[in-house]
């Protein structure tokens, strides 16, 4: 079957003064429909600029992005902001709302920009908030504000779902609820990506990828 995501020898450097950084080194990896993959590895081994580089938020200086076999960089920010917003669903370790609107608000947006179905109802109701629909982010508590980000990112049923770190401040309950969902959203049919550091998030996923210096394990 052929992959839903898809990176080629990624490649990415920083320069700090007269020093170069390689944040990744020659990264490739593949994701099917119905997969959940998670990215582990220490604190500056390259999962965000991975995760960022597979987004479209940044650009690798070397290698290829394909999302359903379409070429993701080296684009214009203009396609990529489309292709995000009709094949990728991003869920940030901070949630990823607008603090003016509500949440059916925030649904509601990215289901436009998206030219997705209107109406966040549903989503709502399947993360257990729909009772909060109408309140805004500032209002809601650490596990309601986890799932309204999550709401937001899956509002369009995203083929690709990339989510960083999270699980990284919720409790147990909450962070069981999370990869639950998550794991339903790669049963029907998405690829799912997670970086995390946390041993038990990764236990959930169907395969591990381990990064090191920016490259990935064998």
């Amino acid at each position: 079957m052929s992959a839903l995501l898809a990176a080629d020898t990624l490649y990415r450097f920083f320069h700090a003064g007269d020093d170069e950084m390689l944040a990744l080194r020659g990264v490739s990896l593949e994701l099917a429909p119905g997969e959940m993959v998670a990215v582990t590895g220490p604190s500056g081994s390259g999962k965000s600029t991975l995760l960022a580089c597979l987004a479209g938020l940044d650009e690798p200086d070397g290698g290829t992005v394909r999302i359903a076999g379409e070429r993701l960089s080296r684009r214009s920010e203009e396609v990529r902001a489309r292709m995000r917003a009709r094949h990728i669903g991003i869920v940030y370790q901070q949630a990823n709302l607008l603090g003016h609107l509500s949440v059916a608000g925030n649904v509601a947006v990215v289901q436009r920009l998206g030219g997705g179905a209107r109406g966040g109802g549903d989503v709502l109701r399947r993360l257990g908030i729909a009772s909060r629909a109408h309140v805004r982010p500032a209002q809601l508590s650490g596990g309601e504000l986890a799932r309204a980000g999550l709401a937001v990112a899956i509002a369009n049923d995203p083929p690709v779902l990339l989510a960083d770190e999270p699980t990284g401040e919720l409790d147990e309950v909450t962070a069981e609820r999370v990869l639950d969902l998550l794991a339903e959203h790669a049963a029907s049919g998405a690829a799912v990506l997670v970086v995390t550091h946390s041993a038990a998030v990764a236990a959930r996923a169907d395969r591990e990828l381990q990064l090191r210096d920016g490259q990935v394990l064998m």
